[in-house]
C-alpha cells in the first residue's frame, strides 16, 4: 500500500514519524519509525530520519508492505464455558488472555483455544484472525464473552450490539469516592492524538460513548462499582472512569503512574450479559462470579 501526504502550514514542524502515525490509521509511532529506518518513507524523493522536522509543501511518500499471512493454529487451552449450543457459546475469559491473534500474540489466545474446542464451527465474518469473535474485552479484563459458531448467529448478534439491545455489565474497583450512588458518563471517545495505542475523550474524530455506573461498595480511597455499557467503544470504561477522575485500580495505561502491581492489570470484570438468542428468539441471561484477584483485592480494602 502506498500513501502520499502533503504537509500544510498547520503540520509544519512535526516530526516525520509522529505525523505519519497520526495520519495513517492503525500505524503506531514505533511502526512509522521502522518504516522510515527501512527506507520505506521519503520526503520530496529523499530518505530522512524519523525526527526530521517537516516543512510546509513537503511531499511524503510512504510504502507500507503487505501484511504477512500467519497460520492460526488450534491449541488445547482449557476454557471456562458458561453456555454453549449449536449457534454460539459464552466463555468466561481469564485475566491475561488475549482475545484474538495480533502482532506479538499469535498463540495462546482465546481464538487458538476456540479453534481447538469448536473445530470448524466458528463464524468467518471477521476473517481468519478473529473467527467467531463478535465483541471483545481487553487482555487484562476478565469475564463473559459471546462467540458465534456460524455467520447467521454472528450477523444477528452484531446487529443487537449495534442497536444497543445487548446488555453488558461490569464490576470494577476504581480510585476515589463518589458523591452520588449512581450516574452516567456521556463523553465521546476517539484515538489519542499523540499516543495511538490509547483512547481518550475528545470531540475530534470520535464516536458517542455512554457508560452508566452504580456504587456497590465504598472503601477508603476506592469504590466498588457496577458499570453498564450503552455503547461499546475501545477501552470505554477505563477511559470514562479516568476522565471523571476515578481510574480503574491497577490500570497501567489510564491510571496513576504508581500502579497496583499485585492486580496484574485493571480490576475490571465483565460479570453479566443478556441478549436475544439469534435462533430461538429467547432472552439469554448469564452472569459469572467475581474472580479471585477481584475478591482478594476487596478483602484487602475491607
Amino acid at each position: 500500500m502506498n500513501e502520499s501526504l502533503m504537509i500544510d502550514e498547520a503540520s509544519a514542524g512535526s516530526r516525520t514519524d509522529s505525523f505519519i502515525a497520526e495520519k495513517i490509521d492503525g500505524l503506531s509511532r514505533s511502526a512509522a519509525g521502522k518504516l522510515i529506518s527501512d527506507g520505506s518513507v521519503s520526503v520530496n524523493g529523499k530518505t530522512v530520519s524519523k525526527n526530521y522536522r517537516l516543512k510546509a509543501g513537503d511531499l511524503i511518500s510512504v510504502s507500507i508492505p503487505e501484511p504477512k499471512e500467519y497460520e492460526i493454529l488450534p491449541e488445547d487451552i482449557p476454557l471456562e464455558i458458561a453456555y454453549e449450543d449449536n449457534d454460539l457459546l459464552v466463555v468466561n475469559k481469564p485475566k491475561g488472555m488475549v482475545v484474538h491473534p495480533a502482532a506479538g500474540h499469535y498463540s495462546g489466545t482465546l481464538v487458538n483455544a476456540l479453534m481447538f474446542h469448536c473445530r470448524d464451527s466458528l463464524s468467518g465474518i471477521n476473517g481468519v484472525l478473529r473467527p467467531g469473535i463478535v465483541h471483545r474485552i481487553d487482555k487484562d479484563t476478565s469475564g463473559l464473552l459471546i462467540v458465534a459458531k456460524n455467520d447467521f448467529s454472528h450477523r444477528i448478534l452484531a446487529e443487537q450490539i449495534k442497536e444497543h439491545s445487548f446488555t453488558r455489565k461490569y464490576q470494577a474497583v476504581v480510585y476515589g469516592n463518589f458523591r452520588n450512588d449512581e450516574g452516567t458518563v456521556d463523553a465521546p471517545i476517539g484515538r489519542h492524538p499523540s499516543d495511538r495505542k490509547k483512547m481518550t475523550v475528545t470531540m475530534s474524530n470520535s464516536r458517542p460513548a455512554v457508560t452508566h455506573y452504580r456504587v456497590i461498595g465504598r472503601y477508603s480511597g476506592f469504590t466498588h462499582l457496577e458499570l453498564t455499557l450503552e455503547t461499546g467503544r475501545t477501552h470505554q470504561i477505563r477511559v470514562h472512569m479516568a476522565h471523571i477522575g476515578h481510574p480503574v485500580a491497577g490500570d497501567p495505561v489510564y491510571g496513576p503512574k504508581k500502579v497496583i502491581s499485585s492486580l496484574d492489570g485493571q480490576c475490571l470484570h465483565a460479570y453479566f450479559i443478556s441478549f436475544v438468542h439469534p435462533r430461538t428468539g429467547q432472552m439469554l441471561t448469564l452472569s459469572s462470579d467475581l474472580p479471585d484477584y477481584f475478591t482478594g483485592f476487596l478483602k484487602k480494602l475491607s
